[in-house]
C-alpha cells in the first residue's frame, strides 16, 4: 500500500490530539499568521462571533438584573453547574469511564451536596426571614437549619463510602485522581461563587458594579488590543498586550467612577435583600448613596455645562473597585491561560461562541467577586452592631416561644428603667 504523502517521516514526533479536545494543533497557529490580535487575519470574522454573543449576553444579564436578587442567585448556580462541568471533563478519560458505570454520578453527589451546604450557610437566615408569618413552615424551616450540617456531612459520606466500594483494581490511580480532582473543583467554584452570592444580597449594586467592571474591562482589552496590539504582555497570554492592558485599565477606571452614579441612584439596585423573595425593595439608602455637591471652580471652561456637580460617596469607593478590575483581576484570567497551556487546550468548553466555555468568561470575575465582598465587610459595612444585625440573629437562633420570653423580659425590663427615671 503507497505510503500517505502527508504521513510524519520516520523519526519524527506525530502530533497528538484527544478526541473532543479544544486543543489547537501548532500549525494551526502558525497558519493563522502571528500571535498578535492586531495581525490575525481572521480577526474581523472572530469579532463578529464575539460581538454577537457578548450581546446575547449583556441583554440576558440585563433582564435577569431586572428581575432581582432570587433570579440572580439562580443564574449563579447555573453558571457553576456549567463551570463544573467543564472542569470534570478536562481530566475525563472515556475508556476508563467505561468500566467505572456509574463513577460520573460520583463527581455530581459531590457537586450538590456542596451545593446544598454552601447556601444553606450563607441563606439560611433569610430563609427564615421569608417565612416568619407562617408558624409552621417557620417551624420546619427551623429544624432543617438546626440539622442542616449533619445532613450535609452525612451525604458527603455516602459519596465517600461510594467511592471506596467502586474501587476497582487497575483503576486505582484514575479514580483516586478524579476523587482529589472533584474536590479541587468544588473549592475553586463553590468559595468563590459564594462571595458572588453575599454579594447580590448586600445590594444588587455590590454584585452588578464589579462585574460590570470585568465585562469593561475585558472589552476594553479586546478591542485596544485589537486595533493598537504590538508590545506582548505576558507569554502565558500571547495576544494580550500593553497597549490593550493600559487602554482597558484607564477605560475600567473611569467607567467605575460614572457607572457607581448612575446604579447607585436605583433603590432597587442599592436596597439589601433580608429574605428569600421576588417582591419589589425601598429603603433608606444610606450615607453612601446620599449625593455630595460640589461648585464647579469660576476658572473652568465657560463651555463647560455644569456648575454644580453631584457626587455619590459611593463613587470614591467604585475607584478602588475600578482599579482591582483593571490591574488585579486580570491576573485570574493569566492563571486560566496557564491552566490551559498545561492541559494543552484553546478553551475550557464551547459553550459560549467565541468566547469559549463558561469558565473561561468567569476566572476574573471569580477573582473580582472575592474582593469585592472584603471590601464591601472592610471598608462599607458597619462595624459595629446594629438593631437591624441583633434582630435578625434573634430571629435565626432563638425558636418562636424563646422569643416571646424574650420580649416579654425586655418589656419588663424597660418598663423597670422607665420607673426608676420617674
Amino acid at each position: 500500500m503507497q505510503k500517505d504523502s502527508n504521513s510524519d517521516a520516520p523519526g519524527t514526533p506525530r502530533l497528538r490530539r484527544r478526541r473532543g479536545s479544544n486543543e489547537v494543533p501548532r500549525e494551526v497557529v502558525k497558519a493563522n499568521g502571528a500571535h498578535m490580535l492586531v495581525d490575525d487575519r481572521n480577526k474581523y470574522k472572530s469579532m463578529l462571533i464575539r460581538l454577537y454573543s457578548t450581546l446575547w449576553m449583556i441583554g440576558g444579564f440585563a433582564f435577569i438584573i431586572y428581575m432581582g436578587h432570587l433570579y440572580i442567585w439562580a443564574m449563579v448556580v447555573v453558571i457553576q453547574i456549567f463551570m463544573a462541568k467543564e472542569l470534570f471533563n478536562l481530566l475525563r478519560k472515556a475508556h476508563e469511564d467505561k468500566q467505572l458505570p456509574g463513577f460520573r454520578l460520583l463527581n455530581w453527589h459531590f457537586f450538590f451536596t456542596a451545593l446544598l451546604y454552601v447556601y444553606g450557610r450563607i441563606l439560611s437566615q433569610r430563609l427564615v426571614n421569608t417565612v416568619t408569618s407562617d408558624k409552621f413552615l417557620y417551624k420546619l424551616v427551623s429544624k432543617l437549619i438546626k440539622y442542616h450540617m449533619v445532613t450535609c456531612y452525612f451525604l458527603y459520606i455516602a459519596g465517600f463510602m461510594w467511592f471506596i466500594l467502586t474501587l476497582k483494581k487497575r483503576r486505582y490511580k484514575y479514580q483516586f485522581g478524579q476523587y482529589a480532582w472533584t474536590h479541587m473543583i468544588l473549592i475553586v467554584v463553590f468559595t468563590q461563587s459564594s462571595f458572588t452570592v453575599a454579594n447580590i444580597f448586600e445590594g444588587i449594586f455590590w454584585f452588578l458594579l464589579p462585574a460590570s467592571l470585568i465585562v469593561i474591562n475585558d472589552i476594553a482589552a479586546y478591542i485596544f488590543g485589537f486595533f493598537f496590539g504590538k508590545t506582548p504582555l505576558i507569554k502565558l497570554s500571547p495576544k494580550k498586550t500593553w497597549e490593550g492592558f493600559i487602554g482597558a485599565s484607564v477605560t475600567t477606571i473611569i467607567s467605575a467612577f460614572l457607572l457607581a452614579n448612575i446604579f447607585g441612584r436605583f433603590g432597587w439596585l442599592t436596597c439589601p435583600r433580608k429574605d428569600i423573595s421576588a417582591g419589589w425593595l425601598d429603603c433608606d439608602p444610606g450615607p453612601l448613596f446620599k449625593p455630595d455637591y460640589f461648585t464647579v471652580p469660576e476658572w473652568f471652561p465657560s463651555w463647560f455645562p455644569w456648575r454644580e456637580i453631584s457626587v455619590l460617596p459611593v463613587q470614591w469607593h467604585a475607584v478602588w473597585l475600578g482599579l482591582f478590575a483593571s490591574i488585579i483581576a486580570p491576573f485570574g484570567g493569566f492563571f486560566a491561560s496557564g491552566f490551559k497551556r498545561a492541559f494543552k487546550i484553546k478553551d475550557f468548553g464551547d459553550s459560549i461562541p467565541g468566547h469559549g466555555g463558561m469558565t473561561d468568561r468567569m476566572d476574573c470575575q471569580m477573582v473580582m467577586a472575592v474582593f469585592a465582598y472584603i471590601y464591601h465587610q472592610s471598608f462599607v459595612a458597619p462595624q459595629n452592631l446594629s438593631v437591624e444585625m441583633i434582630l435578625d440573629q434573634i430571629i435565626m437562633n432563638l425558636t418562636f416561644e424563646e422569643q416571646q420570653l424574650l420580649y416579654s423580659k425586655l418589656g419588663q425590663i424597660i418598663q423597670d428603667k422607665m420607673f426608676g427615671e420617674s
